[in-house]
């Protein structure tokens, strides 16, 4: 007994270790992103600028564009790594995320036909995207799940990636299609949108983002021993008197609406709730008490770093989610390869 109160005593102070260094990593991050650009902020003029000593081009660039920026990649990596946590506690499916099983494509579906109807893309109510987000996330997962039940069997993990992937390929398409009718400004709202190119850039967005964040994070840090007995078998969760499938709903509901309030700000990022749960694991292991804090953390790290690379590389910004992609792409592949081993 002593052995192993001793052993969850070093895994404690190890994740504790790993969650320290993270946050000096995303801070770290964050004021080398503040300095980075097309037009470059050199530390003292990003320094004498938060001080109010900048000048009126300076304090534009740093307080209106790169900040609210940095701040949303933040939010961001955050809510879609802890949404992917989240789907891969709740199904048991190392592979979940909100990318492969069509829910951010459900949001982004929302969005896009709300622009379709709108006059114009220049005053889009920000307040309300999220909310468009989380209906169209919300209906997709509805379908998803429904589509993959089976009766007297549940949901079983390989039909649930399947049918997932089916339907974001039919929403996908239906986007494709969707962009023909569009004027030649809301197709570019809708490319930049699709490419992943963090659109959302002003401190409107942030503060439309931040209360789902707030609600929603301590929210399923709160459920985290639920989601440990979850990842236990059915029969072992009943006989615990764990609340099963009230508990699931709920917890996929609250991650169904992270990532599509994400997805309204961010576009089609994908990948981070797959990439970003897989490397906390790894480094804090499978308790979600240090799991889940992980991946908002490693999630965070990831996007801003990817933001930070996307705008350093050339006077045209690539999209963040094409950096993501090119990170995440070879990971899923070799997680691919892992799992038929």
């Amino acid at each position: 007994m002593m052995n192993r109160f001793g052993i969850e005593e070093r895994r404690r102070k190890r994740s504790m270790l790993v969650l320290s260094i993270l946050g000096a990593l995303i801070i770290i991050t964050f004021i080398i992103s503040m300095n980075t650009g097309y037009i470059r902020l050199s530390p003292l003029d990003v320094i004498k600028t938060l001080f109010g000593m900048g000048t009126d081009k300076q304090e534009l660039i740093l307080f209106d564009f790169r900040l609210p920026r940095i701040v949303i990649s933040v939010l961001i990596g955050a809510g879609l790594a802890v949404s992917g946590c989240v789907l891969q506690g709740v199904s048991r499916n190392a592979l979940a995320d909100p990318g492969l099983l069509g829910i951010n494509a459900g949001a982004g579906l929302a969005v896009i036909l709300f622009v379709c109807f709108y006059p114009t893309t220049s005053t889009v109510p920000v307040f309300l995207l999220p909310l468009l987000a989380l209906l169209g996330a919300g209906l997709t997962a509805l379908l998803i799940y429904g589509l993959a039940h089976k009766k007297n069997e549940g949901v079983s993990p390989t039909s649930l990636i399947l049918t997932g992937i089916a339907v974001a390929a039919g929403i996908n398409a239906a986007m494709i299609v969707l962009t023909l009718t569009l004027s030649p400004e809301q197709y570019q709202f809708v490319a930049t949108w699709i490419a992943g190119s963090i659109w959302g850039t002003t401190w409107k967005f942030v503060l439309a983002l931040l209360p789902w964040i707030i609600v929603l994070l301590p929210y399923v840090i709160w459920k985290a021993n639920l989601m440990n007995v979850l990842n236990l078998s059915e029969h072992t969760a009943a006989g615990l008197g764990a609340p099963i499938e009230a508990g699931r709903r709920k917890l996929m509901f609250a991650a169904v609406a992270l990532a599509g309030s994400c997805v309204a700000v961010s576009g089609g990022i994908g990948f981070v709730g797959l990439i970003g749960p897989h490397l906390a694991r790894t480094l804090v292991g499978p308790k979600h008490q240090q799991l889940l804090p992980a991946s908002a953390m490693v999630g965070s790290l990831l996007v801003i770093v990817a933001d930070t690379i996307s705008r350093s590389m050339s006077s045209a910004s690539i999209p963040t989610g094409v950096v993501v992609a090119v990170i995440g792409a070879p990971y899923f592949l070799y997680l691919l390869a892992r799992a038929k081993n």
